[in-house]
């Protein structure tokens, strides 16, 4: 797709035009790299972990029902 990019910092496009050169791609690859790094989703290395991020353990037999037993522990078997 052909594109018109206004207000470029020079700076920026002179870097992204050399890169291209040492690389032997095209600015528009280039930039287009850039971009798709730039718009990633986000990792949650800063993001505060989440319950369903704790790995599955296996608490052996008997265990079965922990996680039932617990609720009713904590809130009453009259769920």
């Amino acid at each position: 797709m052909d594109t018109t990019i206004r207000n470029l910092d020079p700076v920026l496009y002179r870097r992204a035009r050399a890169r291209a050169a040492t690389e032997g791609k095209t600015v528009g690859a280039v930039i287009n790299e850039a971009l798709r790094q730039h718009l990633r989703p986000q990792s949650r290395t800063d993001a505060k972990p989440h319950w369903w991020d704790v790995p599955v353990e296996n608490w052996g037999p008997g265990t079965e029902n922990l996680s039932n037993e617990v609720e009713d522990i904590l809130y009453g078997e009259d769920q």
